[in-house]
């Protein structure tokens, strides 16, 4: 038909105006094309030409800056409006094709109301970025212009009688009241800026965020469109492809998302539900506070997803309409036509299922998004929350062990997930019942009783998916708990794991954690029992239901199943399985975060420090240290705060000078102090002490005694008994400190703990620990400590970071760079505790004379010194004696050689051995600085060989450890060959099972539906034809449940059988590897191949492996029958792969990085929690809470920072995937519409299984992506496993067998004899006085020459015969967790008798008598209930236990005070054991 804007028609009245111009429909239709036309002639050019002007003169996020109002309600009016444009486009074109002429007046002003629709908001857009709301004046006048023709022609369609039963009435009236409600908001900016008709325009200042460029994350602030297509990631995401995404790529979070921001809503609504609580014992509701804090985030996110289920249900009605009209021939005998006449259009349903699941998909990410960033914020104010109280925590909680550091940790990386992850599926919680009910109502329409009983099938099987869920959370708890204990001693082994060499213990211990991984695994199995239980639920319950369902309706129901509503109630049943097994999900996570709050609410009720102001100048009067009290929120402390405190004490004392205590030229005094670590027992008793002024002060006595527990007394973190604490306020002192303060920061005590305590920082940065840096003292505290020639054996000097706890330095190392951080503190009080138990009597020399009697005193500051150093006495102005938990002597040394002449003369002989012992002692520092260089440049070394090693082009990649590669080929490269080392550890045959049954599944389920097809297309005048097909139907359905069954168990028994092997080969060849490599290897390294690694080997891989290949089998199935029923479909495939392609290619590269970002800032964040509990009360000395709490909100900002871009990265490929699967089902029905034709009654079954598989791909094609990134990183940790497997073992078999020896011991070259003698091993530091010692253990490489023992050369021997007939005593001690009983001898083959005899001989036995259990009295990790010098005596025990003929040792008294363990008496027993 030829084409014409009113239609050639002659017998038609198309162009007659006789009646009035505005009566002829024609003309009203053009006079609407007027305002069309208008807009795209103003706007074009101002577009085109003006583009962007002025955003270079703009130096903010220009192209975010909304700040127009109701910019929002615009964007939502104006897709509103294209939507009904198109509505309007199809009424118009469906009733064109009924004319007998082409009326163009019918869809073309409807056509360009489109455009000009879609050119409104770009120009908006534009205006609104660049700042020019004068501009706007022409949509005002385009929406004026548009609103007066709608009107017209709505008046002209009532005149004549036309009604809401006409459609195209009712969309008229939808565009007057659109274009009605778009002139309102044009007129309020109007009103707001004032922009035009106003003398006086309102100028508006750009929000902080965006005047801040490092502020990346734009989320908040970008329009609509962008906001629900996460436009603004594309050069993120596409840039990543050229460069690696860095940390200052992703930049900053906004204010409102930053962890401080949420943490103060989360605290206000917390203390406002504590001033509603009448019982001050009562924990106030975490509950409540989070909904009142972040209720509405929620509540719009659940709107969000209320409206995505609804929007879901037009998929499987859209499908029953196409199918069911695909033959209909209808016929339109009016103008005008009913919304039922348009929607029965196949054409017409196909693009409303389109947009129907476009919008649907836009929904359902924009919740996902809500839920997912209000979950980051929740856990960013609950970490700020946990770690504002850890600073406040009594020191008995954690000495106590009522809370331990793993509890802590637990509650930072475990609980606050747990909370965050129920956020993320909360708004399932009200949305699935709903979408349950929905779903059975349309079950119900469509096929009627039956559908009940479908529905019954899936409600009845709902309770075992939720018995299964809470199975698996159980177990998933179990086997943590072993993950747990496994770890724990695999840690333990590798600490000590030289100690265990040296005594042929390490298949002991590696048996210990063979047992403990043994219960694992078994835990494991189960939980991969239960998890293939459910997975096997969720695809064999829909099954299920369809089989009962229709096999029940061919039964019982007169009416045949037709395609239409066969695969539409298909589609529905799917949509209800979904629901119904996230509820067990759901209901899981439930129960977690109920137990996560719990334990939050009783941590943040737990007893804290008390109130230490009158240190800090805030309370003068005497205080009763540590008393506990209970949370009453945060205590900021600032700097005017204190100034403001000082001066009113300044006054207070000058006006009522009475009712304070001056206590004279001492700094601290004790009066009858009784202290406790949280025990009814008194720890500390009768304690009544002075410390005077800028002097100072030496603290002595023996192990245990109580030396470093009257220092943390005197700092408040003990509980007091009774007793109290009085801290210096004289007149002259407090005009002091008043002048200091307004100076300086001299308020905080500089303190170094008897256990040396290092951040994971520089070393730089751990001296000045926050104090502004001063080079020359600097330069001076590094002398004062010998710091220096350390320093420059370090890699990056003093800017090289030590690791965390100083994992890559020695004790001595360690403990002089804490005594440098309390010398550099610009401090009035110094405590030192023990600082030289780890240093030679040199180096102990040095900082006494240099650093404390020097350094300090010449400052005048007051100084307090623990040690066991006795020819130290001398220069101490006054003496604290303590024994067994209280003050044994007070005084000057002179008043003490006075009054108590027994004590002198004992200190006297105990102080001339100690000048004897600094001929005898090993001088250390310099093998401590052989080992420093060792430890920092053989790891390069390492680094580099294994480089080499590796050889082959698929090992080139860089280890994922050290700095990503740049090039791209090998970022986005799929580890194919960790997949093959992976699968082959699970064994082939269970790959072979896992492979075959899984393509068996998916061909009988695709058999299932195409047999449906065929029955539902079948004959319908032919009842016996139709139930014949029944049979079929049952045996397809019961053999794809058998499959789905077999599918599930193979997947999850490969993933628990690679594990199996992986962890035992790893665990083998780590324990028997030789000592050097533990020496070029950090423990942390090795500890996360057993931790994190193993973890992502056992739990992660499996379900991701599964769930890969359950989506990518479904794609390509749903692919294949669509080109099947449609062949045409494969020529629009072409395309869609292409699109396909990239935006995986692109996705996966950025994801990688983004995860790795994520991984990377977690890591210091936990770190942070960690070592701020350990070193609490270094912290609290110091008085440096305010500045770890900003460096927590730092690091918790910039993992929240990588999570939520990660999350949005994930939201870009969904919503790109999702609108690629629309277009698929939009592109599958207009095939099978197009290529459809005649009364082909078969073909329409076809048609609903090509549509039903469409929809599939919709909700799998981005889980292909995800998964496929997934396993890209998860197999990083295959990777990183499988590269320590290459590692040599040490030769174990020997070439000899066991002989009996030694009686005699020669060293050819040179040659040494003995026979029950002692021989001393003398030389200069660095001679190899230690490596000669590991030489006798077969632990050194011997290149020249023999070690020769009883006439046999040690290198032939087995390792184990050899290294079971030494002993050797190591400096440094090392306890297990377990017994006392283990420790001394974990082979169990002596007496009890000889173990008492051994302890004896050590001094430790009326200790271990005393003890509960006695030989098995618990020993905590790495004997931490025992002192350090009481641990060094278990060593020594553990020794004699063994009473080898040779027996080397080590300086093994160390950490040993001289009057504990006399040295002669000591070697006498020890060389006299038989």
């Amino acid at each position: 038909m030829a084409l014409s804007f009113c239609g050639n028609n002659k017998c038609s009245n198309a162009y007659s105006v006789e009646n009035g111009v505005l009566n002829n429909g024609c003309f009203v239709d053009a006079l609407n094309l007027v305002p069309h036309v208008f807009l795209l002639f103003i706007t074009f050019p101002i577009l085109f030409i003006g583009w962007g002007s002025q955003s270079s003169k703009v130096q903010i996020h220009h192209n975010t800056w909304l700040h127009f109002p109701g910019h929002n309600l615009r964007w939502i009016l104006t897709f509103t409006l294209l939507f009904v444009h198109v509505c309007e486009i199809a009424e118009g074109i469906v009733s064109n094709t009924r004319m007998e002429s082409n009326h163009l007046h019918l869809f073309m002003p409807a056509l360009m109301g489109f455009i000009a629709a879609t050119t409104s908001v770009v120009y908006y857009h534009n205006i609104e970025t660049a700042n020019f709301p004068k501009l706007l004046l022409a949509l005002f006048i385009y929406w004026i212009l548009a609103f007066i023709t709608k009107m017209i022609k709505l008046w002209k369609f009532a005149e004549e009688s036309l009604g809401v039963k006409e459609l195209r009435f009712c969309i008229t009236a939808l565009l007057v009241v659109l274009y009605g409600l778009l002139m309102a908001v044009e007129i309020n900016v109007i009103r707001v800026r004032k922009y035009v008709f106003f003398a006086n325009p309102q100028r508006v200042k750009p929000p902080e965020d965006l005047q801040d460029l490092g502020v990346r994350f734009l989320q908040p602030f970008v329009n609509l469109l962008s906001k629900a297509t996460y436009w603004w990631m594309n050069p993120l995401i596409i840039g990543a492809h050229k460069r690696p995404i860095e940390l200052k790529k992703i930049g900053k979070l906004p204010i409102a998302m930053r962890a401080l921001t949420n943490y103060m809503r989360l605290k206000d609504s917390y203390e406002e539900q504590r001033q509603k609580t009448e019982d001050p014992e009562k924990s106030p509701s975490i509950w409540k506070s989070m909904y009142r804090a972040f209720g509405g985030s929620i509540l719009l996110s659940s709107t969000f997803r209320y409206m995505a289920d609804l929007l879901g249900f037009a998929g499987p009605l859209c499908i029953s309409g196409i199918v069911g009209n695909l033959h209909t021939n209808m016929t339109f005998g009016v103008f005008f036509m009913s919304s039922n006449e348009l929607l029965k259009n196949t054409s017409v349903l196909a693009v409303l299922l389109f947009l129907a699941l476009v919008l649907q998909r836009t929904f359902l990410q924009a919740s996902y998004y809500v839920t997912i960033e209000t979950g980051i914020n929740l856990r960013g104010a609950l970490l700020a929350m946990i770690y504002n109280k850890i600073l406040r925590l009594s020191t008995s909680n954690m000495s106590m062990g009522e809370m331990t550091l793993g509890q802590i940790n637990n509650l930072v990386a475990i609980e606050t997930n747990q909370l965050m992850w129920f956020l993320f599926l909360c708004p399932n919680l009200w949305a699935m019942p709903v979408q349950i009910i929905m779903g059975v109502i349309l079950l119900y329409y469509l096929l009627g009783n039956s559908a009940l009983i479908g529905a019954g099938v899936i409600l009845l099987l709902a309770p075992v998916q939720y018995l299964i869920a809470t199975k698996l959370a159980d177990t998933q708890k179990s086997t943590l708990d072993y993950s747990t204990d496994r770890l724990k001693k695999t840690t333990e082994i590798l600490k000590g794991i030289k100690l265990l060499k040296l005594y042929a213990w390490e298949n002991i211990f590696c048996d210990r954690v063979e047992e403990t991984r043994g219960k694992e695994l078994t835990s494991l199995k189960t939980f991969a029992l239960y998890t293939s239980m459910s997975i096997f639920l969720n695809a064999a319950i829909p099954i299920a239901a369809v089989l009962a369902t229709f096999v029940t309706h061919a039964y019982i129901e007169e009416v045949r199943l037709s395609p239409d509503k066969a695969f539409a109630s298909l589609a529905l049943f799917h949509i209800l399985v979904t629901p119904l097994f996230l509820l067990s999900t759901v209901v899981r996570f439930a129960v977690k975060a109920l137990v996560s709050v719990q334990k939050l609410s009783e941590f943040l009720q737990s007893d804290e420090i008390g109130d230490d102001s009158w240190r800090n100048g805030e309370m003068p009067m005497c205080l009763e240290v540590g008393k506990k009290y209970k949370y009453h929120g945060d205590v900021s402390m600032k700097r005017s705060y204190h100034v403001h405190s000082a001066l009113c004490w300044f006054v207070s004392i000058i006006l009522n000078p009475v009712v304070f205590v001056c206590i004279g030229e001492c700094v601290i005094q004790v009066n009858d102090g009784f202290f406790t670590w949280g025990s009814n027992l008194s720890t500390l008793t009768d304690i009544n002490i002075r410390i005077p002024t800028g002097q100072l002060t030496m603290i002595v006595g023996q192990v245990g005694c109580g030396k470093s527990s009257l220092l943390l007394a005197m700092l408040g973190e003990m509980q007091t008994i009774s007793g109290k604490v009085y801290w210096s306020n004289c007149f002259l002192l407090s005009l002091f400190l008043i002048l200091s303060w307004l100076s300086k920061n001299r308020y905080s005590v500089a303190y170094a703990a008897q256990k040396s305590w290092l951040l994971n920082a520089t070393v730089e940065e751990n001296i000045t620990f926050g104090s502004p840096f001063n080079k020359q003292r600097y330069k001076a505290v590094i002398d004062t400590c010998s710091l220096q020639p350390d320093i420059d054996l370090l890699p990056f000097g003093d800017q090289t970071e030590i690791g965390e706890r100083g994992i890559n330095l020695s004790g001595g190392q360690r403990q002089r760079i804490c005594v440098a951080r309390a010398l550099y503190q610009n401090t009035n009080i110094v405590f030192l505790d023990d600082p030289f138990s780890a240093l030679d009597i040199h180096l102990s020399d040095h900082l006494m004379q240099e650093g404390i009697l020097k350094f300090l005193q010449d400052d005048k500051r007051t100084v307090v010194l623990v040690t066991h150093k006795l020819q130290y006495l001398i220069h101490a102005d006054w003496i604290i004696a303590m024994k067994d938990g209280s003050v044994l002597r007070e005084g000057t040394l002179k008043d003490i050689q006075t009054h108590d002449v027994e004590l002198y003369e004992h200190w006297k002989t105990l102080m001339n051995r100690q000048d004897q012992e600094l001929e005898k002692v090993r001088l250390q520092t310099t093998l401590e600085r052989k080992t420093l260089r060792r430890a920092f440049y053989s790891r390069e070394a390492k680094n580099h060989i294994d480089d080499e090693d590796e050889g082959s082009k698929e090992e080139v990649e860089e280890d994922d450890d050290d700095n990503m590669s740049t090039t791209t080929s090998r970022r986005s490269k799929i580890q194919w060959k960790m997949c093959c080392r992976y699968l082959s550890s699970g064994g082939f045959l269970m790959v072979f099972l896992m492979v075959s049954s899984k393509l068996a599944k998916h061909s009988v389920m695709v058999a299932i539906d195409y047999w449906l097809a065929a029955w539902t297309s079948s004959n319908p005048h032919n009842q016996s034809l139709h139930r014949s097909c029944v049979p079929v139907f049952i045996i397809l359905c019961g053999a794809a449940i058998a499959l789905c069954l077999i599918t599930s168990l193979t997947v999850e028994f490969l993933g628990v059988a690679a594990a199996t092997n992986l962890h035992h080969n790893l665990l083998n060849k780590i324990i028997h590897a030789p000592i050097r490599f533990f020496d070029v290897t950090p423990l942390g390294q090795i500890l996360n191949r057993f931790s994190a690694d193993t973890n992502i080997i056992d739990q992660h891989i499996p379900p991701t492996l599964e769930s890969l290949t359950r989506s990518t089998l479904l794609c390509l199935s749903a692919i294949g029958v669509i080109a099947f029923v449609t062949p045409t479909f494969l020529i629009a495939l072409v395309p869609l792969a292409v699109a396909f392609y990239f935006i995986q290619k692109y996705f996966r590269v950025a994801s990688k990085d983004l995860q790795d970002l994520d991984d990377s800032t977690q890591l210091p964040l936990l770190c942070h929690f960690s070592e701020t509990a350990e070193g609490l009360t270094t912290i609290r000395a110091f008085r440096h809470e305010a500045r770890f709490k900003q460096r927590m909100l730092e690091l918790t900002d910039t993992n929240n920072t990588a999570y939520l871009f990660l999350s949005a990265a994930n939201r870009w490929l969904e919503v790109r995937t999702d609108y690629l699967g629309a277009v698929i089902v939009l592109t599958a029905a207009v095939a099978a519409i197009w290529s459809t034709s005649g009364p082909d009654v078969d073909q329409s079954g076809l048609v609903g299984l090509g549509l039903t598989y469409a929809l599939t791909v919709t909700n799998y094609l981005n889980w292909v992506v995800r998964n496929l990134a997934d396993l890209e990183v998860q197999m990083a940790a295959v990777k990183k496993v499988n590269s320590f497997l290459s590692t040599e073992s040490e030769n174990y078999e020997g070439s000899m067998g066991n002989k009996s020896f030694p009686d005699t011991i020669s060293i050819i070259k040179p040659h040494i004899s003995g026979f029950q003698s002692t021989v001393g091993i003398c030389g200069r530091t660095g001679s190899g006085k230690s490596s000669l010692s590991l030489a006798f253990f077969n632990m050194v490489d011997v290149f020249e020459g023999k070690i020769v023992i009883d006439g046999i050369d040690i290198c032939k021997l087995p390792l184990q015969t050899l290294r079971s007939r030494l002993s050797i005593i190591l400096q440094d001690p090392v306890l297990f967790s377990g017994s006392i009983r283990l420790n001394l001898d974990p082979e169990r083959t002596c007496t009890d008798d000889r173990l008492w005899e051994a302890l004896e001989i050590a001094q430790l036995k009326n200790m271990v008598k005393a003890l509960p259990g006695g030989l098995d009295a618990v020993v905590t990790e790495g004997g931490e209930n025992f002192s350090v010098g009481q641990r060094q005596l278990f060593c020594l025990a553990r020794a004699f236990v063994r009473k080898s003929s040779i027996l080397i040792m080590d300086e093994a008294t160390a950490s040993i005070d001289m009057a504990t363990v006399q040295p002669h008496l000591y070697l006498q027993k020890t060389i006299s054991i038989p």
